[in-house]
């Protein structure tokens, strides 16, 4: 069948045969792209692929060296038959040979020979390569060069002077960037091999590469000479940098800084982002804003100074179809251009005045290998005195020569299992990514990894964790019975599950490891109190260690009241609940430390000082970890070692996302409470703006007088000169005489002593203020009923967890309650952070939502969580995750050691990972 397709690929194929001397059709391949454009719009689906084409077809006649045509002629072979599939009828599929040719076609000085079909293209760039150039349109011969331009501006490219090597020419013995094929692949075939210099295969012709020829025959000898030539022997990859081509012990300093002392740490410097430069544009095909890819032909090149030591390059460029200009404010680019030659631009467009521009575009010469226009170029974290087209050429370099060699650790099992690549095909299409589709596939394998290795981290710690037994605990329905008929009121069915299933793990010898997590409110405590009772039941003693001493405080109180009816079970004694804080004096901690010793006292609450060196408890069954992210893996495991082996519960009143659940307490077993108590009236939310502060203070107004006490939180304990954000000293003193003369307001901050604390917690408690002045240090432990209203001051300066939580002390009782939040903030994370928070009553939404803000590691704090820092993975990825998880589980099912010979790579990444064995409960 003849259509514009078969038409161009003959053509091109006449042109192959003939040398790549542009003599398959009079006038060449720019002016048959003229004639052949229109018939190919209307005949090819894909208007794209046409344009792409045409763009190159014109620029073919302005290269000037063999090489750079064969690659610009093959890469129009690829899109050619690509599009010849979408155009062609189905009857027609199998057709690989092409029709005679068109009426209209230009005469061709050639006979036509054989379609190539089996050929695989040469020094062809990915579909988001496109290298070729072209002339601007104009009536002057082809030859023709602008008036303004001298003869000896004007050679060829291997002729320029020795000093005006572009900044990223590589030098002689480095062979081309790796050339990767056009189009998705198979993953076996991603990584092909690229084409090497005559110089290359000149000098090099050891007895290890005579070897790989007879091994492999010319295509691998040729990959073995140039990865011969483009390194020395070296200890594999773990190689100093240094030993790579342009890497001097400057450089390498540099790198340093970035953590890349190795070859091996270079291949892992993974791109921050990438800009979009795969688009291939005619000019008069450019839309202002959009990023795209032009090749043409610098016709003139200027510099104009437009300050003291500043300078502007302007370069005009010309691809047949109109002109572009291209400015840099580098002085330096003036040495990097040659005018008459073909370069690609990739760029954001722009306008100015009448003219299309480009502005500090990414640029190279067509017969360069490509990394930095034409398609997905990568951007790189850099450190002063790097640049990011310098980095690239050595990390392509590092690929060519060592990419090969990365081990993969991942089973081939599991990698068949769930279509992931290879590590070195993944490491390679992540710095220089052939399409989008081979990128995603990339970065899947690269999160896969990390979350198995997670999974796997924290499998082995639960192991480790279970494998001392536990003293199991009588929990049966008659032992837990008095203490629920002790409490005022009944549990909610989400509390009553999540304690049948605490129950159970602590009638088993194995260590109970279990998250309870529930909204603000939710009445976690309450839980976890019951719990206790059970420790205590059997004859044991239990802990609970929060992370202040307001919180704690708050604790002893409401375990006071529980346990104040009950008797011990077995003695008939009144149970002890005793307090131990940093701030006590040496004889009350004394006192304590005798109680615990001794099993005088049987529930220990207290912060921090429960695990210092000097506390020792007689019979530590059950330990409890209350807003337990905010303590470090260390501290936890202090508390356990308090006891021969307790039990353990933690507890957060921050949501934790499903995902972050399975990663960083992938070792515990979680209960969700996700019900609230009967009669918690709903929390309406409202965000004002500072201009509307005295609509907050008349509402308060009002609800005192309707017998309500109400919260004001700031931000800072006093006024900063580095701070606009108002603060609680200076604000007490104004609200008391000025706003709220006739009310009661007192202060709380933790500057306080705590004896003063607490004076002022017990006088809000007892109504005895009507509005409470205070800091942070009200996030959590205070429940006051009858607080109504709590407006939160500079509401932009605090995440969503904690705006969450200050909302969470009112709402408490049975009367409706209200978080009002002032803030100006007009854009960026605060606006959405104060959005979500208006929106949504919902803590676990809030916590995905401030999960995705802010990254795990900021979430919790990486170090606090325990959590190794992720790379690529993100946590919301959900089926990643569970992939990862379900093959990590398998794996320990098992190999739990991963001690077989084929989990010998794993294991050993797993300890890397980890960095040394962690208690990540």
């Amino acid at each position: 069948m003849d259509n514009a397709i078969t038409r161009l690929i003959k053509v091109l194929e006449l042109e192959r045969k003939q040398g790549y001397r542009n003599k398959a059709v009079i006038g060449g391949l720019d002016k048959f792209a003229s004639r052949w454009e229109s018939d190919a719009f209307a005949e090819v689906p894909d208007p794209a692929a046409v344009s792409e084409i045409v763009s190159l077809l014109l620029g073919y006649a302005a290269v000037d060296d063999r090489p750079a045509r064969e690659r610009v002629l093959e890469a129009i072979l690829v899109r050619a038959r690509r599009a010849g599939e979408s155009t062609r009828p189905a009857s027609d599929a199998a057709e690989t040979k092409t029709t005679a040719a068109h009426a209209d076609t230009p005469a061709l000085q050639d006979e036509e020979p054989a379609p190539l079909a089996d050929e695989k293209p040469r020094g062809i760039l990915p579909d988001t390569l496109v290298p070729a150039p072209s002339k601007p349109a104009s009536t002057a011969p082809a030859d023709a060069r602008p008036a303004d331009v001298r003869p000896a501006d004007v050679r060829p490219a291997d002729a320029r002077p020795a000093d005006a090597r572009p900044a990223d020419a590589r030098p002689a013995d480095a062979r081309p960037a790796e050339v990767r094929s056009a189009g998705p692949k198979p993953y076996e075939e991603t990584l092909s091999p690229s084409p090497t210099p005559a110089a290359v295969h000149g000098a090099v012709n050891t007895p290890d590469v005579k070897a790989a020829k007879d091994r492999a025959g010319a295509a691998g000898a040729a990959r073995a000479e140039t990865r011969q030539a483009a390194r020395p022997a070296a200890p594999g990859l773990d190689a100093p940098v240094i030993r790579l081509p342009n890497v001097g012990p400057a450089f390498a300093s540099k790198l340093a800084k970035l953590g890349v002392q190795t070859v091996r740490d270079l291949l892992y410097l993974l791109p921050r982002r990438y800009d979009d430069y795969s688009q291939l544009r005619t000019i008069n095909q450019l839309k202002i804003g959009a990023e795209a890819t032009v090749i043409g032909t610098v016709w003139e090149i200027k510099t104009r100074e437009i300050g003291q030591d500043r300078k502007i390059v302007i370069a005009r460029v010309g691809d047949g179809t109109g002109e572009l200009q291209v400015t840099w404010f580098n002085p330096w680019i003036e040495r990097q251009l040659r005018v008459g030659q073909a370069y690609s631009f990739g760029g954001k467009i722009d306008a100015y005045r009448s003219d299309i521009v480009m502005r500090n575009p990414e640029f190279e010469a067509l017969d360069r290998a490509m990394l930095n226009t034409g398609r997905l170029v990568p951007v790189y974290p850099l450190t002063e005195g790097l640049s990011v087209r310098w980095l690239r050429n050595v990390i392509n370099l590092a690929l060519d020569a060592w990419g090969d060699d990365l081990p993969d650790f991942l089973p081939a099992a599991i990698r068949q299992d769930h279509g992931l690549m290879t590590l070195a095909q993944a490491i390679s299409q992540t710095h220089f990514p052939n399409n989008q589709e081979q990128l995603d596939a990339a970065l899947r394998r690269l999160s896969f990894d990390e979350f198995l290795l997670l999974q796997l981290g924290v499998l082995a710690a639960r192991r480790q964790f279970q494998g001392v037994p536990a003293k199991p605990l009588h929990a049966g329905s008659e032992v837990v019975a008095p203490f629920l008929s002790a409490l005022p009121y009944g549990l909610t069915a989400a509390q009553s599950r999540a304690l049948q299933e605490i129950l159970a793990d602590l009638r088993r010898e194995q260590p109970m490891g279990r998250l309870l997590q529930g909204d603000v409110g939710s009445g976690k405590t309450a839980v976890a109190a019951a719990a206790l009772w059970i420790a205590v039941a059997n004859g044991a003693q239990g802990a609970i260690m929060a992370p202040t001493e307001i919180l704690a405080e708050q604790h002893a109180r409401s375990l006071g009241r529980m346990f104040g009816p009950l008797a011990h079970p077995q003695t008939g004694e009144r149970v002890q609940v005793l307090l131990l804080t940093g701030s006590m004096s040496p004889a009350e901690r004394q006192e304590a430390l005798e109680a615990l010793a001794t099993g005088a006292a049987h529930i220990a609450v207290g912060t921090h000082a429960l695990i210092q060196k000097d506390v020792e408890f007689q019979d530590l069954a059950l330990t409890v970890v209350d807003e337990q992210h905010r303590f470090g893996v260390a501290q936890r495991a202090a508390l356990r070692q308090k006891g021969t082996q307790p039990h353990m519960l933690v507890m957060s009143a921050t949501p934790i996302p499903r995902s972050l659940a399975l990663t960083l307490y992938g070792d515990l077993d979680v209960s969700v409470i996700d019900e609230m108590p009967a009669g918690r009236a709903p929390i309406r939310t409202k965000w004002l703006t500072t201009t509307q502060r005295e609509r907050a203070y008349s509402f308060i107004q009002r609800q005192v007088q309707e017998g309500r006490q109400a919260f004001i939180v700031y931000p800072l304990v006093e006024e900063s000169e580095n701070s606009e954000a108002k603060a609680a000293v200076e604000e007490h003193a104004r609200l008391s005489t000025t706003i709220f003369p006739d009310l009661r307001v007192g202060l709380l901050h933790g500057r306080l002593k705590n004896e003063e604390k607490d004076a002022v917690m017990r006088a809000f408690g007892n109504g005895e203020l009507d509005v409470l002045v205070a800091t942070s240090v009200v996030e959590v432990g205070i429940d006051v009923p009858n607080a109504t209203v709590i407006v939160i001051e500079g509401a932009e300066r605090f995440g969503l967890a904690q705006l969450h939580q200050f909302r969470g002390r009112v709402g408490r009782g049975e009367h409706p309650s209200f978080c009002i939040l002032i803030s100006d903030v007009a854009e960026g994370e605060g606006v959405r952070r104060l959005h979500a928070v208006e929106q949504t009553l919902d803590g676990f939404e809030l916590a995905q939502i401030d999960l995705d803000l802010r990254g795990p590691g900021d979430f919790f704090g990486t170090r606090q969580s325990g959590l190794p820092p992720l790379e690529t993975a993100r946590l919301s990825d959900l089926r990643t995750l569970e992939d990862a998880r379900a093959a990590a589980r398998a794996l320990f099912d098992a190999d739990p050691a991963l001690s077989l010979p084929e989990h010998a790579p794993l294991a050993k990444r797993v300890a890397e990972f980890w960095r040394s064995n962690t208690d990540v409960s």
